[in-house]
């Protein structure tokens, strides 16, 4: 027996990464699954690979930003399946990187409208069903709602209104018995969880400055939302749960980033940082750290 037995959860942008790893441990503790993508191929291919593992899952097409598709998506969980027990609002987009000068008012708009706009109408619509019996609502946020990378707004202030969000509906919807949570990751490698799966190009310092000693996976975000969507967890509700394996505790993100950033500062020269860049990238080529140290000593050598 499994903890969603006779459960029905809706997984926003289900279909890879993240959302499809969130689907797939709610669909092994008993629930029936209905995955909200905007790719369809994609889609259709999570929702066979669930049913080759016998979770009962559906696949509809939808844009979490286009009211209607989501009023047509919850109707249509609800018909099949009779119920709305879980909402996962997953679904998100990144912004461009483009300085604030660069970005365009589209750009701001389309990143609010998927990541914030579309869990409002998600949980608006969903409501309807989720109220007639307890449910659960867990919105996927960021840690950089807390803390940014240059030239993220759009996406920073998607993720910091969704905590907002998260609050807000906790207090409106406790009257129908509905708990809120919002999840804040931090770097999380969704390699294996992409149609069709990739191999992770992370590097040992990618690994390094976490203090849990790794990056995070779509697994462990996945057995967060399972606990905190079950019962063990109704006495949670309205708060944010970061978890990005201890990074944003710590002081210095140690990164090529940092690297690059400190040997500008300490030259006093940008040009000077992006050459010690370049010399770190090209080094990063080579396939054993006795290679590594030879070059070196030949560059030192030299000067």
């Amino acid at each position: 027996m499994g903890r969603f037995d006779g459960k029905v959860c809706v997984v926003t942008g289900g279909a890879r990464g993240i959302g499809a790893a969130i689907a797939y441990r709610l669909g092994v503790e008993g629930c029936k699954v209905a995955i909200l993508d905007i790719d369809r191929e994609a889609g259709e291919y999570r929702v066979n690979e669930f049913r080759s593992k016998g979770i009962d899952a559906i696949y509809i097409y939808a844009d979490v930003s286009n009211e209607e598709h989501v009023k047509n998506a919850m109707d249509l969980v609800y018909q099949k399946f009779k119920a709305i027990n879980v909402l996962v609002n997953n679904a998100g987009i990144g912004s461009s990187g483009k300085s604030l000068e660069e970005q365009t008012f589209d750009e701001w708009r389309r990143v609010i409208d998927v990541n914030l706009t579309g869990a409002w109408l998600c949980a608006k619509y969903a409501v309807k069903y989720m109220k007639i019996g307890k449910g659960v609502i867990v919105n996927i946020a960021s840690t950089r709602a807390f803390q940014s990378e240059p030239n993220t707004e759009p996406y920073s202030a998607s993720k910091g209104g969704l905590i907002a969000l998260t609050h807000s509906l906790a207090i409106s919807l406790a009257k129908y018995g509905i708990r809120v949570i919002a999840i804040s990751p931090g770097w999380v490698d969704t390699s294996e969880w992409q149609v069709p799966p990739r191999k992770s190009r992370l590097t040992p310092l990618d690994h390094s400055w976490h203090p849990a000693g790794r990056v995070g996976k779509p697994e462990d975000i996945a057995a967060l939302v399972a606990f905190l969507a079950s019962d063990e967890a109704s006495w949670i509700t309205g708060v944010n749960i970061v978890i990005d394996g201890g990074v944003s505790v710590k002081m210095v993100y140690l990164d090529e980033n940092i690297i690059e950033e400190g040997l500008s500062a300490l030259f006093q020269d940008r040009e000077v940082g992006k050459m010690f860049r370049e010399v770190i990238e090209k080094l990063k080529s080579y396939r054993s750290v006795e290679d590594v140290r030879n070059k070196l000593r030949e560059l030192l050598d030299k000067l």
